[in-house]
């Protein structure tokens, strides 16, 4: 962009330089004989190849990087801590089922504690047995009746929930998928941590991150072609719209569904190229947009063939076109490439570039 600026600015001075130079060599000229007539240096017309602004049904597209994680993670845990692991039965990548076994846990000490619970409740129980039908009989009091009963009843709760802890020692899957983290070990201690994490149903998903001026332009069940590390590319659809704006980074998050496929791993880096709704708007070829230091412009040529240059405000851009959110209107004439080398006023020749039938659509006067 250097470079052209320095080739533009010396074409411009040359060219000042020459005609000051032809201007004051006529004038000396007609200063030394009033015989021979002042001729004017006039620059001889420039031909350029020239197209029109257009409006046309325009798909522009948003492209963002991310990471592939599971739309929806269960985390597979015991509530006893230190307890035991004796045996792991899948590996990280295993589709399981729900309610399969993931792994056994040493129940040792725990029954030792069930056949105990056992007895008392089966004591209990008879020594409530025994008082059945002496309700105010006066054989014993109904205070002594009473508590015989809520003993048998806590013997019992406290054997349901021994019980179930013995239960618990059979870890099993929560739902049905993909474990995607295995922690557990045989002979390491249950802890706090989870010693599984399972991908529901084998769903994963693709969270990108966009800029707030490009996540305004997404919209939930729009189609994303996504394309993974290896090349691979999976056809995808926006499920989520993140509701909040980073205010350090100004980005937000973007959830596109996947389908399930094998060679889908979490943590995986994954490009989404987001497919824009094609919509009616203004535009040139690429060529058409010069940039300065001031700002994109382009080299309008007038009905009378003189130049003029414009500032304008580029869009998205797709098949060699770019939109021009501000700039002239459809129909104007505008200066290809050769139009970096014109100034405001020049008077040129125009040829319509063949580049111009590409561009679809009729262009409005």
């Amino acid at each position: 962009m250097v470079a052209l600026d320095f080739t533009f600015s010396l074409f411009i001075m040359t060219r000042r330089f020459v005609s000051t130079l032809a201007v004051g060599a006529a004038a000396f000229l007609g200063a030394c004989s009033k015989e021979a007539p002042v001729q004017r240096v006039v620059d001889p017309a420039r031909v350029v190849s020239v197209t029109h602004v257009a409006r046309v049904a325009f798909g522009g597209t948003t492209t963002a990087s991310g990471l592939l994680v599971a739309r929806e993670e269960a985390a597979v845990g015991v509530e006893q801590a230190g307890v035991r692991v004796l045996r792991v039965f899948v590996e990280e990548g295993a589709r399981v089922k729900a309610g399969q076994p993931l792994a056994v846990l040493d129940d040792t000490l725990l029954r030792e504690r069930l056949i105990q619970a056992q007895a008392q409740a089966d004591n209990a129980k008879s020594e409530a047995d025994r008082v059945e039908g002496l309700d105010g009989t006066g054989v014993m009091s109904d205070e002594d009746i009473g508590k015989r009963r809520s003993q048998a009843r806590v013997a019992q709760a406290q054997l349901r929930e021994l019980q179930a802890q013995v239960g618990q020692m059979t870890v099993r899957a929560p739902v049905s998928g993909t474990v995607i983290e295995r922690t557990a070990r045989p002979g390491s201690l249950s802890g706090g941590e989870p010693m599984f994490r399972v991908a529901r149903d084998n769903l994963f998903e693709l969270e990108a991150e966009l800029p707030e001026a490009s996540i305004l332009r997404i919209a939930e069940r729009q189609p994303v072609k996504v394309t993974l590390a290896d090349g691979k590319e999976l056809d995808g659809v926006v499920r989520l719209i993140g509701p909040r704006i980073d205010p350090q980074t100004k980005l937000g998050r973007v959830r596109v569904s996947l389908p399930a496929d094998r060679v889908l791993r979490v943590g995986s880096f994954a490009r989404a190229t987001f497919m824009g709704r094609s919509v009616p708007v203004a535009v040139v070829p690429e060529k058409a947009v010069q940039f300065e230091a001031s700002g994109p412009l382009v080299t309008v040529i007038g009905a009378d063939s003189r130049a003029r240059r414009i500032p304008v405000k580029t869009g998205e851009r797709s098949g060699g076109l770019v939109e021009l959110v501000e700039g002239p209107p459809v129909g104007t004439q505008v200066a290809l490439a050769g139009g970096a080398f014109l100034l405001d006023g020049d008077q040129v020749k125009t040829e319509i570039a063949e580049s111009s039938a590409t561009l679809t659509g009729t262009p409005e006067k």
